[in-house]
């Protein structure tokens, strides 16, 4: 079946291989996942990009040159946009928007993050519509490419007009202000340029809120998010997989018919990957007729998430690819326009629903671990999986602990699917009284995707010790393929169960394994 979620075309396997390009093409969430990760960009050679890059900024100092008014170059921002900026400060006001916007709070981003955010605004600028110089965009890349990460602190964006706050400790560093993460250490962005021989930069008018005022925040997390989304789709269809040997469950909950008579497209899919891991496998003779909803019923919860995916790749990356700042400069038809591009609605939105879908992930594997540590509905297996010896049984409790823990990782993300984008608040003077709060719900969604990834990690510890106790009976059918290949895997970072003992470092690297994407998931 043809995978909906990926890209498709040698063009776009070809371009994921080595830099990343900016400027000449469309980027994807693949792109930023591998800048996230390390990978080089650079900006395009394309003359005429090149051009329209100069254009933008020299019609922007024409207008100013002619005694233009223009918001947040000769003017004050946000409510003050009425407050005149005298000609001998203008050059000044850049440098005063990123200071008075210096109040963030919060958990700093980590490298993968800030990359992606970094990626993010400058892909934005780089569509041409901002009036930047081109040097802001080769500053911006040679950043990425050095590793000179901002210190950005999580909190303090409303959504609209743009990530305002957060995008001020990316900024200030082009300037030498504040603080970056650079070799191993936090220091001094001042320090960080000066050892790079670079000199800090000095922006023009307009470049500040350019850096700022867009959506670059809660667009480059929700392109991580959507990948580690997207993976664990496939995780828990293989796991729903393990979960049917385990229990000795019936193959035939997945037939092709049953998804041809309901045809959405994710939840054929997600089908079609457990029949393939299910192959061959026979029909039980003394289970019921029918296994519980968490596992009959899989392919049609994983299914909506898979479905989703695919208009979240389309809004996320349509925002990635967008102009979002205020105003934009069309040199080309000589014309400045104020507008709302910077209001991240769209992301806001993904994110909200996003989290509701890995949620329900979380507790639908929540509800598979449930159903093999009881030996009320496990069709055999030992409490708890306990895999102690007969004689030490009594005082070992196998996973019991673990399923207490997923249920609280479970519980809080089921939490987080609240909608953040319905509590608009009205600020700066009810300037900006409807906002999108898009940043929050990308740190939500995040949130939620590390709770469900510490909970896949307990399903894989659960379900690879039931299917070892299920293959322990007589004339059982040994797994093959890559169920088999993502098990032994497995055992390389933590071992079966065998005598309790503290399994936290166990699940940390596992969730680490989960996170990273690196198992042999349906091709993925």
């Amino acid at each position: 079946m043809l995978d909906l979620f990926r890209p498709q075309s040698p063009e776009s396997a070809q371009r994921l291989s080595g830099t990343v390009v900016v400027g000449a093409r469309r980027l994807v969430i693949e792109d930023v996942v591998a800048v996230s990760r390390r990978r080089a960009v650079a900006m395009t050679d394309d003359p005429e990009w090149a051009d329209r890059i100069t254009a933008g900024a020299e019609f922007l100092r024409s207008l100013l040159r002619g005694g233009a008014t223009i918001y947040g170059v000769n003017t004050g921002y946000g409510e003050a946009c009425a407050v005149p900026v005298p000609p001998g400060l203008v050059n000044e006001l850049p440098v005063q928007l990123l200071r008075f916007l210096g109040c963030g709070m919060g958990e700093i981003f980590n490298a993968e993050e800030t990359r992606a955010v970094m990626l993010s605004r400058l892909n934005s600028l780089a569509q041409g519509y901002s009036g930047v110089r081109r040097e802001v965009l080769d500053r911006l890349a040679l950043f990425l490419n050095l590793d000179v990460l901002p210190r950005i602190p999580a909190e303090g964006s409303m959504g609209a007009s743009g990530d305002l706050v957060p995008l001020s400790y990316l900024a200030s560093t082009l300037i030498g202000e504040r603080e970056v993460l650079f070799r191993g250490r936090v220091c001094p962005a001042a320090e960080a340029l000066a050892a790079l021989g670079v000199e800090p930069m000095e922006l023009a008018p307009k470049e500040g809120l350019a850096l700022i005022n867009g959506t670059a925040v809660m667009t480059g997390l929700a392109c991580l998010a959507w990948h580690r989304a997207e993976q664990l789709t496939r995780l828990a269809s293989r796991l729903t997989a393990l979960t049917v040997v385990a229990l000795d469950g019936r193959p035939s909950h997945y037939d092709q018919m049953l998804f041809d008579a309901k045809p959405h497209i994710g939840q054929g899919q997600v089908a079609a990957w457990i029949r393939a891991d299910l192959a061959g496998r026979p029909e039980p003779k003394e289970s019921s007729v029918q296994d519980p909803y968490s596992v009959r019923c899989a392919p049609h919860i994983i299914g909506v998430a898979r479905d989703a995916l695919g208009w979240m790749r389309r809004d996320i990356e349509n925002e990635l690819n967008s102009a979002n700042d205020n105003p934009l400069i069309d040199a080309e038809r000589e014309c400045l326009l104020h507008g709302g591009n910077f209001y991240g609605g769209h992301v806001a939105f993904v994110m909200d629903c996003m989290k509701n879908c890995v949620s329900n992930l979380a507790d639908l594997m929540d509800r598979q671990i449930a159903l093999l540590v009881d030996d009320k509905f496990s069709r055999g297996l030992p409490r708890n999986l306990n895999g102690a010896d007969a004689h030490r049984a009594p005082i070992n409790h196998g996973f019991k602990g673990v399923q207490i823990a997923s249920s609280a990782w479970t519980a809080e993300a089921l939490k987080l699917a609240m909608p953040a984008s319905v509590f608009s608040r009205s600020t700066e003077a009810h300037n900006q009284d409807k906002v999108s709060m898009g940043s929050i719900a990308a740190r939500d969604c995040l949130r939620a995707l590390t709770l469900t990834e510490q909970v896949a990690a307990a399903h894989l510890l659960v379900a690879r010790q039931a299917v070892m106790l299920r293959l322990r009976g007589p004339g059982a059918q040994a797994l093959t393929g890559e169920m088999a290949q993502c098990l032994e895997e497995l055992t390389l970072l933590c071992a079966p169960l065998r005598e309790d003992r503290a399994l936290d470092r166990e699940l940390q690297a596992v969730t680490a394994w989960v996170r990273g994407g690196d198992m042999a998931l349906y091709g993925g």
